[in-house]
C-alpha cells in the first residue's frame, strides 16, 4: 500500500493558534519573533487549563486519586520527552527551568567536580550568553582557560581553528547547536567526535535546534543536550537536561531541599535516585504537563513536512529581503533554519523594529543575546526575522513592504 506525504496546510494550523487572530495597532499580527518564544496551540492551552481545572495537586508522594494523576501525566511528559530525542533511559531527562538553568546545572555540578586549574573549557563565537556566563563564572572560580571558537562573515564555525584548541587539558566542549542569531546549524557531529579524541565531554545547547530538526542524542553521542519548551510551541518556564546515566550519576545535586532525598537526619542526608536527584521542591507541575501536549503537536504535524515547509519561508524570505537596498542579512551559513538577521544602512535596528511594530509587525531587535558575536560583525545589533510553522509567505510580502516604509522614513 502507498504511503502518502503528509499535507501541510497552513490556514488549518493557524486556526490552532488563537493569538494570531488579532490586530496590533489596527494591522493583522504579524508575529516573526519565534526564536525569541514562539505561540501556544490550543492543545497546549488546553492541557494546563484541564490540569488546574480537574487534577491539580502535588506529584510523587501523595497516593490520593488527584496526586496519582498528576503524577502520571508529569512522568508522561518525561517520556515523551525522551522519545522526541532519542535518550536511551528516562532517567536521563531532568526538567529545569529552561535550557539556561540546564547549563547552570551540568557548569556548577559537573563543572566543579571536573574542571581544575589550569584546564580548559571551549566555546563558540556565536554562543547565547547563557552558553557563555556559566561558564566564566566556572573558569574564574577553578583558575581554568575559556577559549572561543572564531568565526567566518558568513556565520560559521572554523573547525581547523577549533581542531587547533583542543588538547588534553580540555574538559568542556559547550557549543549551541542552532545559533539563535544568526541560524547557523553547526556541524555539532564533527565537534563532538574531535572532542572524544581528548577525552573532553561535550554540551549541546540546544535550545533553537529541538523544534526544527530531528533530534538523536544517542546517535550524536553528545553527553549533554539542554532544550527550553516555551520554543517549542511549549509554555514558558519549563525545559529538560539530557545527560548520559554514568555521567549524571556521578554528578553532585544541584540544589537541596524536599524530593531530591531518599532520608535526611541531622547527621546525613542520603540523596535520591535519577533524576529526582536533580529536582529538588515542587516543580512546574503545569507547564510541563503541557509541554508534552505541545510535542505532541509537532509530532501529529511532523517534524520533517514542517522543516520542509520552514525552508521554503527561509528561501523566500532571504530573496526578498536581499532586494531591498542597504539591506545586508547577517549570517549566510550554507546550513540555516529560519532565522534572517538583517541590518539597513543607516538606520538603527530599534527604529525598524518600533516603525514595523505600528505595521503589527513583531520582529527582535538588539544583540539577542550574543553581544560578543555582534562585536566579531562590528554591529551592535540586528533585526531579527525568525519564523514558525505558523508563517506564510503573505507575511512575509508585508515584512517587506513595511521594510520599504521604514526606509522611506529615514530617507
Amino acid at each position: 500500500m502507498e504511503t502518502l506525504t503528509p499535507v501541510f496546510d497552513v490556514a488549518a494550523i493557524r486556526q490552532d493558534f488563537p493569538i494570531l487572530n488579532q490586530t496590533i495597532h489596527g494591522k493583522p499580527l504579524v508575529y516573526f519573533d519565534n526564536a525569541a518564544t514562539s505561540q501556544k496551540p490550543l492543545p497546549v492551552i488546553q492541557a494546563l487549563n484541564e490540569y488546574y481545572r480537574s487534577y491539580n495537586a502535588n506529584i510523587h508522594r501523595g497516593i490520593h486519586t488527584l496526586a496519582e494523576k498528576a503524577t502520571a501525566q508529569y512522568e508522561a511528559t518525561r517520556e515523551t520527552v525522551r522519545q522526541f530525542i532519542n535518550a536511551a533511559y528516562r532517567e536521563e531527562i531532568i526538567f529545569t527551568r529552561g535550557s539556561t538553568e540546564a547549563i547552570n546545572l551540568v557548569a556548577a555540578t559537573f563543572g566543579r567536580q571536573n574542571v581544575q586549574a589550569g584546564d580548559e573549557v571551549i566555546i563558540s563565537t556565536m554562543e547565547h550568553h547563557s552558553n557563555i556566563v556559566p561558564w566564566q563564572m566556572l573558569c574564574e572560580e577553578k583558575g581554568a582557560t575559556l577559549k572561543v571558537i572564531p568565526i567566518t562573515d558568513e556565520g560559521e564555525i572554523i573547525l581547523e581553528e577549533y581542531e587547533k584548541l583542543l588538547s588534553e587539558r580540555t574538559k568542556v566542549v559547550a557549543l549551541v547547536y542552532v545559533s539563535n542569531s544568526l541560524g547557523t546549524i553547526n556541524p555539532v557531529k564533527e565537534v563532538i567526535d574531535l572532542a572524544h579524541k581528548y577525552g573532553a565531554k561535550v554540551l549541546l545547547d540546544g535550545a533553537q535546534a529541538t523544534v526544527h530538526l530531528d533530534i538523536d542524542v544517542q546517535a550524536l553521542d553528545c553527553d549533554f543536550y539542554v532544550l527550553s519548551s516555551h520554543k517549542m510551541y511549549g509554555p514558558t518556564g519549563v525545559g529538560a537536561l539530557y545527560g548520559k546515566r554514568e555521567l549524571l550519576e556521578a554528578m553532585p545535586p544541584y540544589q537541596g531541599g524536599g524530593e531530591m532525598i531518599k532520608e535526611v537526619s541531622f547527621e546525613k542526608t542520603t540523596y535520591n535516585e535519577l533524576p529526582y536527584k536533580f529536582e529538588a521542591g515542587t516543580p512546574n507541575i503545569a507547564d510541563t504537563v503541557a509541554f508534552k501536549a505541545a510535542i505532541d503537536y509537532i509530532n501529529k504535524i511532523g517534524k520533517s513536512v514542517i522543516a520542509e515547509y520552514e525552508h521554503e519561508l527561509l528561501a523566500y524570505g532571504t530573496e526578498a529581503l536581499s532586494q531591498i537596498e542597504g539591506l545586508r542579512i547577517i549570517g549566510q551559513a550554507r546550513e540555516k533554519i529560519s532565522v534572517i538577521s538583517f541590518v539597513i544602512k543607516g538606520i538603527h535596528h530599534q527604529d525598524v523594529g518600533i516603525i514595523l511594530d505600528t505595521q503589527g509587525i513583531a520582529v527582535r531587535t538588539g544583540h539577542h543575546c550574543t553581544q560578543p558575536m555582534m562585536h566579531r560583525f562590528g554591529i551592535p545589533g540586528t533585526s531579527r526575522a525568525s519564523f514558525a510553522m505558523y508563517n506564510t509567505k503573505e507575511e512575509i510580502d508585508r515584512l517587506v513592504q513595511g521594510l520599504h516604509k521604514v526606509k522611506k522614513m529615514f530617507a
